[in-house]
């Protein structure tokens, strides 16, 4: 069997297969671009984390290693002996080019500054209730502390933390501490330089849940304890990663990057917020998914359009090859539809040895009904004995075709002599019985004479001997009469009259 697949609705189908094909590759092209906006995004986060931390922990080591200057030159006899002036440049000189510091001080172990790296005279001020030195005061293992965010007594109330390390006296008791003050306008410097978009964030938070600087800026975050935001607790879990979250402090749904610093108790934030993140991403596929949508509905209506003329000219082929099987006045098969149907049914009942019966059916007069009523008149005659013929043949092998003229065939496959008078008696009668009027016979209104011939075809037979044999059958129907029916088969070659007499 033999499929078309270039259909109306196989048209249809594909193009809706092709455009859901298209949108949909342009769909997992876009969510991949997103996907790599997002890559490339997290990647510049962790960059700039790296850098800040790499800047801020080369500073801070700069910063311990001042201090631990400072604690060996205490230690010394020799540099302690030195004048103050002296004493002073000795222990602080590392320090004295390093940016953002505030003073190195040596405090004793009541928390008494005694040595100052600003002037050779230390200011009278105690800080023995700062954390940075209680801590190193009860532990003597604390190593290098870093403080939270703290207003400096010092300089006008500055915001600064402090870096400290414990001096030990020779027996291990507590000697008192060094310690520097960092500024945090380090920290507020090296964050402004940063671009991170409209809305993004990078801030330094201490271990312990302490914000100590955010960019952007604003002093009342700058201490504030973030322990119980979900952002931080995030932070905890890993030495490092990426996640996204809405932020406490602004509301900002952010791509977040943290990373830890190694020898401090501090962590780096990177946060893009997710706006500036797909804000190229967003204009790029709202013009490719337009211009794809757009393309796609143009395919299918144009696919929709190329399917109607395809539908209408199959109709307009299926019409053209049905009027040329069909008689166009009275809408039985033509004489060539009818001649395919014979070879058929005569070469069937040749290989099944069947029965194979025609009826003749002719008008009665019909050329006197034409002279006395028209050509209009005559074609409406025949249509209407066309249509009685067409119903009352009812098995769907049966088939009834315009032989010429006013002249029928019925093709009755697989029918005896007695079904084939059945049949045709059943039409004449029902010719009769339409009651058209001709005055030119002898009946009074039109009637038909119909010629049956039932025959079993022979290996070498050929269906025109049926076709003369029902046309002997119709002649001998007419000679006696007309509005009669005659058969002639194969065993008899002589026709017989059979059916109504005038």
């Amino acid at each position: 069997m033999r499929f078309n697949l270039l259909t109306p609705p196989a048209i249809i189908a594909g193009a809706l297969v092709v455009a859901c094909f298209m949108v949909a590759l342009c769909g997992a092209v876009l969510f991949q671009s997103r996907a790599d906006a997002l890559a490339r995004a997290t990647e510049a986060s962790r960059n700039i984390a790296l850098i800040a931390e790499r800047d801020i922990e080369r500073n801070f080591e700069l910063y311990a290693l001042s201090l631990q200057a400072v604690i060996d030159g205490v230690r010394d006899p020799d540099v302690m002996a030195l004048p103050p002036r002296l004493r002073r440049e000795a222990l602080f000189d590392r320090a004295a080019s390093a940016s953002y510091l505030g003073s190195i001080l040596v405090l004793d172990a009541n928390g008494q500054v005694v040595l100052d790296s600003l002037g050779d005279t230390p200011p009278d001020v105690n800080f023995a209730d700062r954390k940075y030195f209680t801590v190193q005061r009860d532990n003597p293992h604390a190593g290098l502390f870093v403080s939270d965010p703290y207003h400096s007594r010092l300089r006008g109330g500055s915001s600064s933390i402090a870096l400290s390390r414990r001096i030990s006296n020779p027996d291990g008791s507590f000697g008192g501490i060094a310690m520097v003050a960092v500024q945090l306008a380090y920290f507020h410097d090296l964050f402004s330089g940063l671009q991170l978009g409209r809305h993004g964030a990078v801030a330094l938070i201490g271990t312990d849940g302490l914000m100590v600087m955010r960019q952007p800026y604003d002093p009342n975050v700058i201490g504030r304890d973030i322990r119980s935001a979900s952002t931080f607790r995030r932070f905890l879990t890993a030495p490092e990663g990426s996640f996204t979250d809405v932020s406490t402090i602004d509301g900002v749904h952010r791509l977040y990057y943290f990373k830890h610093l190694k020898h401090l108790p501090l962590l780096i934030m990177v946060a893009e917020a997710q706006p500036d993140i797909y804000a190229a991403w967003t204009q790029r596929a709202l013009v490719i998914g337009s211009l794809m949508a757009v393309f796609a509905l143009a395919f299918v209506v144009l696919a929709a359009v190329l399917a109607a003329q395809l539908r209408r000219r199959m109709r307009a082929e299926s019409e053209l090859a049905l009027l040329a099987r069909i008689d166009g006045l009275t809408g039985l098969n033509n004489r060539r539809t009818l001649g395919e149907i014979l070879d058929q049914e005569w070469r069937r009942a040749r290989r099944t040895r069947s029965v194979f019966s025609l009826l003749f059916v002719d008008v009665d007069s019909f050329k006197a009904y034409n002279d006395y009523y028209g050509h209009q008149a005559g074609d409406d005659a025949l249509a209407a004995v066309a249509k009685c013929i067409g119903e009352n043949i009812r098995r769907p092998a049966d088939s009834a075709a315009r032989y010429g003229g006013e002249e029928f065939l019925v093709v009755l496959p697989d029918t005896s002599t007695q079904g084939a008078l059945a049949i045709a008696e059943t039409i004449r009668t029902a010719i009769s019985e339409l009651g058209i009027a001709h005055a030119a016979s002898e009946y009074g209104r039109v009637t038909a004479s119909i010629g049956a011939a039932a025959w079993t075809p022979e290996a070498d037979g050929d269906v025109t001997e049926v076709i003369r044999a029902a046309d002997r059958a119709l002649y001998n129907a007419k000679a006696t009469g007309r509005n009669k029916v005659a058969v002639c088969d194969s065993r008899k070659a002589s026709a017989t009259i059979a059916g109504a007499t005038p």
